[in-house]
């Protein structure tokens, strides 16, 4: 009772607060999109993913996370070899992308677990290298960290919107470490140069998935996810159809409603303020993260803490975007909105390491 007590008193029920205040409204979208098909199964999953992710989240948050810093290279070769689990039997197919595996019906997606164990590699590398971290013999290996994954990534799924997740999520701990803006602007150069030779290496379909933002009429049939989700949000007007009455959603006219458009299915059905309640639900949680950066007791606590952040960032925006018809359709779900059992205890997973470190954060005196 004594040691439940302390715990309480000093993890971050914030972050814990805040994460199931989305889980909640994420069940009654869940419920809703698939209320039509008459079956639960999808409401029973997520639910049993948020009640397994509360119990990892509290788990982890007991974690010494210096501890495992030490054995950071033990890790990294870890998430390697469950991405390249995909080229064995055990890898399949599902929604465009080789990026599950599946064995006696339970699927998971490797690179999602793995962007948190990459946060904790990368964010151990970055502390070992702090001192010289504005210095070119110390960012290539860095980048070369970095450049495996994204590489073993688009290898075995060619899942370009997880690879964009991992760069943004990296650039966000390199900024936090105090990455020099010159290197950013590099960086920005460099990418920007490398556009036509990047361009050449995608695939048709992908080259298409980006020019119809600017041209719906190149395909219709690929805008066609993006025309549903722009109806429904615009459907919803303020206050939305009501729940259960989209007709979007309900007649299923909406495509992969409980995963990459659940943002446009809560437009439909919820209207303006369901949009406005879930972009502030998951704006304060990202606040949350950065400042429980700011005040880890250690450059690896903090940089984890800012990756993680970097990691709600990103997916937010650009799941929101792809659903505005903003950003092309690359399949990042909704943080702890949408549907997906493995999504759903990462991100608690995650947060119970960020939770770990407001746990062990240093003095208020010694704050930056």
């Amino acid at each position: 009772m004594r040691s439940a007590a302390h715990y309480l008193k000093n993890t971050d029920l914030y972050l814990l607060l805040l994460a199931v205040m989305c889980s909640c409204f994420s069940l009654v979208l869940v419920y809703s999109t698939t209320f039509s098909t008459g079956s639960l199964a999808r409401f029973k999953v997520q639910l049993g993913a948020i009640l397994l992710g509360i119990v990892c989240f509290i788990f982890v948050s007991i974690v010494d996370l210096e501890a495992m810093a030490r054995y950071w290279v033990w890790f990294y070769v870890l998430n390697i070899g469950l991405q390249l689990l995909l080229l064995t039997p055990l890898g399949f197919s599902q929604g465009g992308n080789h990026s599950w595996l599946r064995y006696e019906g339970i699927g998971v997606q490797p690179a999602e677990v793995g962007k948190v164990i990459f946060i904790c590699t990368f964010a151990a590398h970055v502390s070992h290298s702090f001192d010289t971290l504005n210095h070119w013999k110390t960012l290539i290996p860095l980048g070369i960290h970095v450049a495996i994954m994204v590489g073993l990534i688009i290898f075995t799924s060619d899942d370009v919107g997880m690879t964009l997740a991992y760069v943004a999520i990296a650039m966000v701990m390199m900024f936090a470490a105090g990455l020099s803006l010159k290197w950013f602007a590099g960086g920005l150069v460099l990418a920007v140069a490398s556009v036509p030779f990047v361009w050449k290496m995608l695939g048709k379909f992908q080259i298409t998935r980006i020019l119809v933002i600017f041209d719906p009429s190149i395909s219709e049939e690929i805008y066609w996810q993006t025309q549903q989700s722009k109806i429904a949000l615009g459907a919803g007007e303020l206050t939305g159809r009501g729940f259960l009455q989209g007709s979007q959603v309900q007649y299923s006219v909406l495509p992969e409603k409980s995963t990459d458009f659940i943002f446009a299915s809560a437009g439909e059905e919820f209207g303006f303020v369901g949009c406005v309640l879930i972009l502030a639900l998951l704006c304060l949680l990202i606040l949350r993260l950065f400042y429980v950066s700011y005040t880890g007791a250690t450059t690896f606590s903090t940089l984890v803490a800012a990756g993680i952040a970097g990691m709600f960032l990103f997916q937010t925006f650009e799941n929101i975007f792809m659903c505005l018809g903003l950003f092309p359709v690359v399949g990042l779900t909704l943080p702890l909105f949408s549907y997906g059992g493995s999504s759903v205890v990462t991100m608690y997973i995650a947060l119970g390491l960020a939770a770990g470190v407001r746990m062990r954060e240093k003095p208020s005196w010694l704050q930056r």
